[in-house]
């Protein structure tokens, strides 16, 4: 029997332990893997919620880290399960298969409390603190003993900062897991939307992996399923612009982050003491400090968010408006601001105004679109390049300047009242 024929039947027969999800119903596992799910690290997931603070906003946004990671797994096997069917697919190995089937089911266990509310900080990427972990205890030893996989592969899968190895099964591994069309994005629109209650994200999942082909040690997708990628494209583009960066959110997610970018700036926290902290953990360990910025916390738990007073497009040609993306910048920039408004007379402490920037964000097709094995130039094929993605990123990006209740009631005319040379 070939290595795809054996690898096609565990697929099949191997994975029998069953995990009731309400987005993909029956998510089924190997009783290896199912020691995974009660390993530490991966239950801490069911403390992270994941989207932070969007609950504020959409109440039934409570779901965690844990179930979008079930999620992710479930789309992984279905999307590796389709491309072995193909003789024409990378030869792989039954232990890279389920190396690449656990980096699926564990890529967020290095993930900061509130989502990404943190992302921005000078901290160690997550995908980093997930690959230590993979190759650290428990984790290392069931992957090895219960599941019969290779801790380094699937760690190398999860953070492409480590070496390959020269081997192409982690490059192709490497390109389903991150992507245009990756698992990741399928299951979080999905599973983000079913959540929050808008329809936005929601997608044809069945007709996206039926379209599916491997390609050059990749993946690429056939025409015909070109429209079912645009709509991916469309659905991420409307959850950003009504979920994932509404207004209110935004507000929450800049007040996080002020308040610990404060924190570690002044040597109050150190960048260690946030990794491997759920939600929960996060807010008790500095609820009872005396450092004044970290009150915004409570703030946000209690929804007594900070108001925008004022917004203006993100110019990404301008260099005052680049400069924002430096922390140190900014912050210069917010006390400035406060000084000016203290000056007019509005009633604010210096410490107390936020400047929120959002960052750089893809539209971008970046997956081989195929006819007849040929590779098409998917420009004269879709809206999705050039003047339209960009237009795309314009519409959602917006430098905002955020401050307490009082402070913004004493502003009638925000616009005249401050002059940000901006």
């Amino acid at each position: 029997m070939s290595k795809k024929k054996r690898i096609l039947l565990q697929l099949s027969d191997d994975y029998n332990e069953p995990v009731r999800d309400p987005l993909w119903k029956n998510i089924y596992l190997t009783s290896g893997m199912k020691h995974l799910l009660s390993s530490p690290p991966m239950q801490k997931l069911h403390g992270i919620k994941q989207l932070g603070p969007t609950y504020l906003v959409y109440p039934g946004a409570t779901h965690t880290r844990f179930s979008h990671s079930l999620g992710v797994f479930c789309l992984a096997k279905r999307i590796i399960g389709k491309l072995v069917s193909f003789e024409d697919c990378l030869d792989l190995e039954e232990e890279s298969v389920r190396s690449f089937l656990c980096a699926a089911l564990l890529h967020d266990l290095g993930h900061f409390p509130y989502a990404h509310s943190l992302k921005e900080l000078p901290l160690v990427s997550h995908e980093t603190l997930t690959a230590r972990m993979i190759l650290e205890e428990p984790l290392k030893t069931l992957l090895r003993d219960q599941v019969q996989a290779d801790p380094y592969t699937a760690a190398a899968i999860v953070d492409e900062s480590l070496d390959d190895q020269g081997r192409g099964d982690i490059r192709f591994f490497r390109r389903i897991l991150s992507g245009t069309l990756d698992p990741d994005k399928l299951d979080y629109l999905n599973r983000d939307a079913f959540y929050c209650g808008v329809p936005y994200g929601i997608q044809d999942t069945e007709f996206v992996l039926d379209r599916l082909k491997p390609y050059q040690e990749g993946i690429c997708i056939t025409s015909r399923g070109l429209p079912a990628l645009e709509n991916i494209l469309f659905s991420k583009y409307l959850m950003y612009r009504t979920v994932y960066w509404h207004k209110t959110v935004r507000v929450a997610t800049a007040m996080i982050k002020h308040a610990v970018f404060a924190a570690l700036r002044e040597g109050v926290l150190r960048p260690e003491e946030l990794y491997g902290l759920e939600d929960e953990e996060f807010h008790r360990s500095w609820e009872t400090s005396s450092f004044r910025p970290f009150h915004l916390l409570g703030l946000v738990r209690s929804r007594r968010l900070y108001k925008a007073v004022l917004e203006i497009p993100f110019l990404p040609e301008k260099k005052e408006h680049r400069d924002l993306f430096d922390l140190r910048l900014r912050r210069q920039k917010e006390l400035e601001t406060a000084d000016a408004l203290i000056q007019a007379g509005v009633p604010l402490d210096r410490e107390d105004c936020i400047i929120d920037v959002p960052e750089e964000i893809s539209f971008t097709l970046d997956i081989p679109v195929t006819e007849d094995g040929e590779e098409l130039k998917s420009e004269h094929l879709t809206p999705f390049s050039g003047p339209t993605v960009e237009q795309f990123r314009r519409s959602l990006r917006y430098i905002r300047l955020m401050l307490p209740s009082k402070a913004a009631e004493a502003l009638d005319h925000p616009a005249d009242m401050i002059s940000w040379q901006l």
